[in-house]
């Protein structure tokens, strides 16, 4: 699966207690709804896994998104 980034995306998760956040910018959620697209063809167990060191803001918590087959 290609994993494609709009230029000037800013993605942050963070996690308060049992809420998760996640604040983008336009381009960053432009680059999430490509990739969650992406995603829809893909097979169980395909994830996209996301944390400040390669695709989210610093101090950001680490996320990842599964495609299960329910």
């Amino acid at each position: 699966m290609d994993i494609e980034w709009v230029d000037g995306s800013k993605i942050r998760v963070r996690i308060d207690k049992e809420t998760v956040t996640i604040s983008a910018n336009r381009e960053g959620l432009l680059s999430l709804a490509g990739q969650l697209s992406e995603m829809v063809d893909g097979d169980p167990g395909d994830h996209i896994h996301y944390d400040e060191y390669n695709s989210l803001e610093d101090g950001s918590s680490e996320l990842i998104i599964e495609k299960i087959d329910l």
